[in-house]
């Protein structure tokens, strides 16, 4: 019987195994950030290099995260038209946040707040990160039912214990353009005309008649 068998272990006690994953997915989130520094900036915007079986076990946390995130946009948006622009603790804000307006503003918001603080927890409250992939990688994917990563199995190994790297990506940002191949014209090959046909030549009948009717008339 398999009792608790799911997942990898990856050579780690269950609580180095969560601050691991929660670890790898903040990463992959905080590469879509901003960055002050040049030499802080990734290699490469929303892509990240680990081992394959890290790559396999992150996966699952990173698009569960994305589809929480994504299904509170929409009240996100709601609440956002419904907010005042006097500035805060001002006259006009302090009659606002007495009305009803702000009631059904509480009402949009308390959703979002719920998925911000389930996200919290489950990146190990990383707070840079949720605020990444609410502001900028949820809004990408709305429209997209699932399958928001890939893995890309990496010819190289790891050096030391040859173990086989991967990277895991967000995908529509650098996924590869197909293009289509162009002949060049002294590499092209001609298609052969069609010849025309031969003239058909009159066919002669040898007959008796036709033999006397020769030998009177030789000039013909």
């Amino acid at each position: 019987m398999r009792h608790r068998k799911k997942g990898r272990y990856l050579g780690r006690s269950p609580s180095h195994r969560r601050a691991l994953l929660r670890n790898l997915a903040s990463s992959l989130f905080l590469t879509e950030g901003d960055f002050l520094f040049e030499h802080e900036e990734p290699y490469v915007k929303g892509r990240i290099i680990t081992t394959l079986a890290k790559a396999k076990e992150v996966r699952p946390l990173v698009e569960r995260c994305i589809t929480i995130a994504k299904r509170v946009l929409p009240l996100l948006e709601e609440a956002k038209r419904m907010e005042p622009t006097a500035p805060r603790n001002s006259e006009a804000w302090r009659r606002w946040r007495q009305s009803e307006a702000w009631y059904e503003w509480n009402r949009k918001m308390a959703p979002v707040v719920a998925a911000r603080r389930r996200i919290l927890r489950m990146l190990g409250n990383n707070k840079e990160a949720v605020r990444v992939l609410f502001e900028k990688i949820a809004p990408r994917f709305v429209d997209r039912p699932g399958g928001y990563t890939r893995i890309v199995r990496l010819a190289k190994r790891r050096v030391g214990d040859a173990g086989v790297k991967a990277f895991i990506e967000f995908v529509g940002q650098n996924d590869r353009v197909k293009q289509r191949k162009t002949i060049r014209p002294e590499f092209s090959v001609e298609t052969p005309k069609p010849s025309e046909p031969a003239p058909v030549k009159e066919a002669t009948i040898d007959t008796p008649e036709a033999a006397n009717v020769s030998q009177e008339n030789p000039s013909n």
